[in-house]
């Protein structure tokens, strides 16, 4: 009887390696079928060293066998085809890719359906049947599937990180308790996790901060659209405004060229007039003193003294001192004339493209910084501060958020990155890209900064103060004054200062500005230069007891 629709149990006559149907199969020495092409492709990955594997049980083969199809197998296929037979779907029970897989089968493996944190481990159906059998196993904690397991595992003990510590604010295993961290505040993960946990309204502040950012990529989108329709528009003005300059140019140039062609037309027409009548007047005076040649000689006195007085006589000259000859040089003045309006031209190009420079320039500085607390607060950065960083007189608290003044030194251990000299400390974040953070402060006077990485931390010399060296950039603050430094380089900066302290970055576009923020924020200072490295946030102190919190803002 024929039976439509029937599944292959286990995928008996699928190839374990399309997951389809078998065709052309063929059975390799351990017993295992495939598809020809299937295994043959398989095999050319192995060519290189000469040993074949079965995929499934992984049985080695040297020399690579010889395949022949499995004619009864194939046979029995398509005999089974023609009641319907079909392929199991491919994610039926074994794992793909994506999938999580079970860690006890040891042949081809199956989706897990949970993974057990006591364990750390994940199961298939078949394996995890223990854990609802077995009363020991009942007690462990089962979860959905999960590739994160190994994340809770201590690296030094392979213990599972069931403790929290809060001294180092790290997770770590029951061995680590009695070593490294033995002195430690600690409570279990579980009991942290409850203390921290606002999970829902974290989860709502950043979907609220996705919904924010998501409008602020529209208007973004918006921007870059604005943007390259105004930049378009400027080529195309330009190219036209040049092109017009051009022509003017080329214009200016014919009309010179026609002039100078028309001056030597005359010029040359009133030279070779002159030249024609000195050309007539030197044929008549060759012609006169022929005659005068041929009465020199006659004997007859008469005729002598007829003719002589007519030949004698000779008419006006043109004197050759009316003739001024310059050869190469007549117009040169024209020469002269056209260089000097090159000069000037090149004088006003060289400064319209430095105003036009900085006016291209100047586009960049105008979309950088926000113009409202809330448009700051969209670029809002979490600062912890980095305790091998930190002078030994400075306490970190709060999730090293805060640092205070101590009269005692803390058990620092000893580090090539910590202050020795000066009362300073540095973030764990490197500042690149925009980043806003606020600063609540409390004393006489403190230093907010930032500062490459590279900045000098060891002894008391100026140089490892910041704003006192060409790394770093310092806002100095007193009650009611402040002043900024760079390289040792004062700048006064008006009041009034509150006891917060908004510190804005642009890194690409080079901006670093402060503001004292209360119910308003007031801009401080604003530096505009060129970053070349990544920059930490900065705090420095003076007296024992002042701090400073950087704030949460999120």
């Amino acid at each position: 009887m024929e039976q439509r629709g029937l599944l292959m149990e286990d995928q008996k006559f699928s190839c374990s390696i399309c997951l389809d149907l078998l065709k052309d199969p063929v059975t390799i020495p351990c017993g295992h079928s495939y598809c020809m092409n299937c295994i043959k492709e398989h095999w050319k990955g192995e060519d290189e060293s000469r040993i074949y594997s079965c995929p499934q049980c992984r049985t080695r083969f040297r020399p690579k066998p010889v395949l022949q199809k499995n004619i009864t197998l194939a046979e029995l296929l398509e005999d089974l085809k023609k009641i319907g037979l079909q392929a199991a779907p491919v994610n039926h029970c074994y794992a793909g890719p994506e999938d999580v897989a079970c860690d006890v089968c040891t042949e081809r493996k199956r989706k897990a359906v949970k993974s057990c944190f006591t364990c750390s481990a994940s199961y298939c159906e078949n394996h995890l049947q223990p854990h609802y059998d077995a009363a020991p196993l009942q007690k462990h904690e089962l979860l959905e599937p999960s590739k994160m397991l190994q994340e809770n595992i201590c690296s030094s003990h392979n213990k599972i990180m069931e403790i929290f510590c809060c001294t180092d604010q790290q997770c770590i295993c029951y061995l680590c308790l009695m070593e490294e961290h033995k002195g430690h505040e600690t409570v279990s993960a579980a009991v942290q996790r409850y203390e921290k946990g606002k999970l829902r309204e974290r989860r709502q502040q950043i979907q609220q901060r996705i919904q924010d950012q998501e409008k602020d990529v529209k208007l973004l989108q918006q921007e870059v659209e604005a943007i390259n329709g105004s930049a378009d528009k400027a080529v195309e003005d330009s190219e036209k405004i040049f092109t017009d300059l051009i022509r003017l140019i080329l214009k200016r140039s014919s009309d010179v060229k026609q002039q100078i062609r028309s001056q030597q037309q005359t010029e040359v027409s009133r030279v070779k007039e002159l030249q024609k009548k000195l050309e007539q007047e030197i044929t008549e005076l060759k012609r006169k003193d022929a005659e005068l040649e041929k009465l020199s000689i006659t004997e007859d006195h008469t005729q002598f003294l007829q003719n002589y007085p007519s030949l004698s006589a000779l008419s006006e000259s043109t004197h050759s001192s009316s003739i001024n000859i310059r050869p190469l040089r007549y117009f040169e003045d024209v020469t002269a004339a056209v260089v000097e309006l090159r000069e000037k031209l090149q004088d006003i190009l060289r400064d319209t493209e430095t105003n036009i420079s900085l006016a291209v320039t100047e586009v960049d500085v105008l979309l950088s910084e926000p113009k409202t607390r809330a448009g700051f607060l969209r670029h809002s950065l979490e600062i912890t501060l980095d305790a091998n960083t930190a002078h030994a007189n400075l306490l970190l608290s709060e999730e090293n958020k805060k640092v205070t003044v101590m009269e005692e030194q803390q058990p620092y251990p000893d580090h090539p990155n910590r202050f020795t000299g000066w009362l300073q400390v540095l973030s764990r974040e490197s500042l690149t890209g925009r980043c806003y953070w606020e600063v609540e402060w409390r004393g006489e006077k403190i230093d907010l900064a930032v500062s490459y990485k590279n900045v000098s931390r060891a002894g008391e010399q100026g140089e490892c103060v910041f704003g006192f060296n060409e790394n770093s950039w310092s806002l100095y603050c007193e009650t009611n004054n402040c002043k900024f430094y760079h390289n040792n380089i004062k700048t006064l900066v008006p009041g009034p200062v509150s006891s917060r302290i908004g510190v804005y970055l642009d890194h690409r576009a080079g901006i670093l500005s402060f503001y004292s923020v209360s119910e308003t924020m007031t801009l401080l200072h604003r530096v505009q230069t060129t970053f070349t490295q990544p920059l930490y946030a900065g705090a420095g102190f003076y007296d024992d007891g002042d701090y400073a919190e950087f704030i949460k803002l999120i």
